[in-house]
């Protein structure tokens, strides 16, 4: 999140990997040497999965930025579940050992979804984190598909504002991530294109 320092691995995963780590020194004082390789293998692994690294966000005013590590499944337009009426909606396949937190796509000040209720639909997720920008326009950035029930876990409070690739959510294994975007945006992203969280745009929002 703007403001706080990257750290190399996400907070979320110290303790996992202090674990390990504690692990590989029991069974060196203790056992078998060879079998320290079993805790050094679950490091790696972890440190893979929970990796957060730097990200140089590129300055696009009115950019929206790709939120996760992944591929370009769909790009369609859909009037369901959005804030604004229509809307663009860009599925992505999240990169499972691609960078652990998520980005936030555009700038702007962090709104609650449930008051929109009777706009998106009871049926629809009310835990999406909606960016309304300072001109007006949503976006908003959901996720699907939970390994083992796990849903990714946001560090960003309503009314908070954000900037464009600041970190704001830990993903914790999600396979798809959803962005709804402005009908009038500008898309430069297509199915089967490879993005980069905090990097790659995947459009923009036109304003004058």
């Amino acid at each position: 999140m703007r403001g706080r320092r990257n750290p190399l691995i996400a907070t979320e995963g110290l303790l996992p990997l202090l674990l390990a780590v504690a692990a590989a020194v029991y069974i060196v004082r203790f056992h078998d040497l060879w079998l320290v390789l079993v805790p050094a293998v679950v490091f790696l692994f972890l440190f893979l999965l929970f990796r957060d690294p730097h990200r140089d966000v590129p300055s696009v005013a009115l950019g929206i930025i790709s939120p996760v590590d992944g591929v370009i499944l769909e790009v369609e337009t859909s009037n369901r579940c959005v804030v604004q009426g229509e809307a663009y909606r860009v599925r992505i396949r999240v990169n499972a050992f691609g960078a652990y937190t998520a980005r936030s796509p555009i700038e702007g000040r962090i709104m609650d979804l449930r008051t929109k209720v009777e706009e998106i639909g009871v049926e629809c997720p009310a835990n999406a984190l909606w960016i309304e920008t300072d001109e007006g326009d949503s976006v908003v950035l959901q996720f699907h598909d939970y390994w083992m029930g796990f849903a990714p876990k946001s560090f960003v409070r309503l009314g908070e504002r954000v900037g464009q690739g600041d970190r704001c959510a830990y993903l914790r294994l999600a396979r798809i991530a959803e962005l709804s975007l402005p009908i009038a945006s500008k898309l430069h992203v297509k199915p089967g294109q490879e993005v980069k969280a905090g990097i790659d745009l995947i459009g923009a929002v036109p304003h004058s």
